[in-house]
């Protein structure tokens, strides 16, 4: 079985890298002109929507395993430009469904012969996933949806996922460091889910505790598992018909209130996520519908997550400080959770903030604001110090793709005003104002201790000082390797002085040139290394950082 899938694995990673050859190129040609030589390129939007497209279409070709990566990569802008971006988020997890007598095969290893298990089966698939197909039947008198594994997948996926890994290094090269961290969490973060999504067991168990969290809530309704006639491979649930949440129209023609609908689907994620710390991480419209009395009918709980403790109380935090417009809060906060590097420019990011929360909230933006930042970084987010830990890759997919819908349902819809109101009316405000308080308190007793202690130290300083007998221990953190980079120049240049001089004396005094060249042609090749670490972008430079100058020079050019 394991050399099967290896050998499958290796087929698929030489079908990959044709596939992804186009794109290879001209990344290498964007990093060196002409391959082995010549200055980089820029790469306008035009571009980057055209390569998009080619990327798109080779994730179509190579199936179920890569479009399930391109929906996640459509949610991830600090991996991504945002062209890419917007060219993969129409992605859609639909895919013809296999042919009824390998489903039948499934059914039948799994829960026996179809006909003695199901009052009535319709071979016909009323959806067609990339993991899975949903058939129609009745089991004891009522109507239910069944989930059937397509057949073969398990070996595919695992394939791929080989695929992807031995492809990350590859891959790393053409991106700078930040990404690089965040890409490496997605595929980590990628193989977990998908295993996890054809898991159909795990599934039960997530839709049944999901749904005992809003047990008595009729604003949500979740189907109930039929667990005599579901396994590891099928998933048996009752059937509960509704309108797609984004069909607008029938919507209306029910009579459906849209504003409070968002706000409801908003809510019902804010309890998810922040109270139960369990939640359904696949909310696009094909997943959501809207039956009669106008409750949210959840569908495929496949992918799914769980919040820590931790995750939850900064996600508390971070909602609260962008209520109250405190942006050192929400930047501290970004930083405690392992999203926004600490050396990050906090004034730029202090800037895109501001935009950001006067976006949400639909307020009047100067156009000059816009124009010098919201433009920078929509093409540069993917630039940003900004990364996401494993933990909350997926909160972020839920967040980005149920703010979609609620904005498709309602334009003007303001989340931020709904989970301000959520969370005051939850009580977590006012516990966030009274640890405020006792901060405030501890901090104000330290610098009382601090009032006393700090002028006799300072006296004795002062002392050491005017003694002339103060030594100072100073610690470089070098991380960009500048130290080592002098060095070698330094090196280099102390080997040429040395030809150099040694091919004058040789010439001048033995009267033959011979020997003289011989020493000048072994000093030629350090000449060339000293010239091109002088040429080489790789140079002295600190790490890339999104700050005011980078956004002078991008208007510039």
């Amino acid at each position: 079985m394991v050399t099967l899938v290896n050998l499958r694995a290796y087929w698929r990673f030489l079908l990959v890298f044709y596939q992804f050859s186009p794109l290879i190129v001209a990344y290498t040609r964007d990093r060196k002109r002409f391959v082995l030589f010549g200055r980089s390129r820029s790469v306008d939007a035009e571009t980057r929507v055209r390569r998009a497209e080619v990327l798109l279409d080779s994730l179509l070709t190579l199936g179920p395993t890569f479009i399930k990566l391109g929906q996640l990569l459509s949610t991830r802008p600090d991996i991504l430009p945002p062209e890419y971006v917007d060219v993969l988020s129409s992605l859609q997890d639909e895919v013809p469904p296999a042919e009824w007598a390998d489903a039948q095969q499934v059914l039948h290893e799994d829960l026996g012969p179809v006909d003695e298990v199901f009052t009535d089966f319709d071979t016909e698939a009323i959806s067609g996933a990339s993991l899975g197909q949903v058939y129609l039947a009745e089991y004891d008198g009522e109507k239910v949806a069944v989930k059937v594994r397509r057949p073969g997948i398990e070996e595919l996926v695992e394939a791929d996922l080989r695929v992807i890994r031995w492809s990350l290094p590859l891959v790393q090269r053409f991106i700078g460091q930040g990404r690089a961290f965040s890409l490496e969490n997605l595929a980590d973060e990628f193989a977990k889910t998908i295993r996890q999504e054809m898991d159909y067991n795990r599934e039960a168990e997530m839709l049944k505790e999901i749904q005992s969290n809003f047990e008595g809530n009729r604003d949500i309704r979740i189907p109930t598992v039929a667990d005599d006639v579901s396994g590891p491979r099928v998933l048996t649930m009752e059937y509960l018909p509704g309108v797609k949440i984004s069909d607008i129209q029938t919507l209306d023609e029910m009579g459906i209130d849209r504003t409070e609908l968002a706000e409801r689907l908003q809510r019902i994620y804010l309890q998810m996520i922040i109270d139960d710390g369990v939640f359904h991480a696949d909310p696009h419209p094909g997943n959501l519908a809207v039956d009669d009395d106008g409750a949210v009918i959840f569908y495929d709980f496949g992918m799914s997550g769980r919040v820590d403790s931790f995750i939850q109380n900064k996600i508390v935090e971070f909602y609260i400080a962008v209520a109250n417009q405190d942006i050192d809060a929400i930047l501290d906060t970004l930083i405690e959770m392992g999203t926004l590097s600490p050396d990050a420019d906090r004034q730029v990011m202090s800037d895109v903030m501001e935009l950001a929360i006067a976006d949400a909230r639909g307020e009047d933006i100067e156009q000059y604001r816009v124009n010098q930042i919201i433009e920078q970084v929509e093409s540069t987010i993917y630039e940003f110090p900004l990364r996401l830990p494993r933990n909350l890759a997926l909160v972020l997919r839920v967040a980005t793709v149920v703010e979609g819908v609620c904005v498709t349902l309602d334009e003007n819809f303001d989340f931020i005003s709904v989970a301000t109101e959520y969370l005051t009316q939850e009580g977590y405000r006012e516990e966030t104002i009274k640890q405020v308080a006792g901060n405030v308190s501890d901090q104000l007793q330290s610098t009382s201790r601090s009032l006393v202690r700090v002028p006799p130290k300072l006296e004795r300083v002062l002392d050491r000082v005017e003694r002339e007998n103060l030594t100072l221990n100073v610690r470089v953190d070098d991380k960009n390797g500048v130290f080592d980079k002098l060095a070698k120049r330094l090196a280099f240049a102390i080997f040429i002085a040395v030809g150099v001089l040694s091919s004058a004396i040789l010439y001048a005094f033995g009267g033959s040139w011979e020997p003289a060249a011989v020493v000048a042609a072994l000093t030629l090749p350090i000449g060339f290394l000293l010239y091109r670490s002088f040429r080489s972008k790789k140079g002295l430079r600190a790490s890339p950082q999104f700050t005011r100058q980078n956004l002078k020079q991008r208007r510039n050019e």
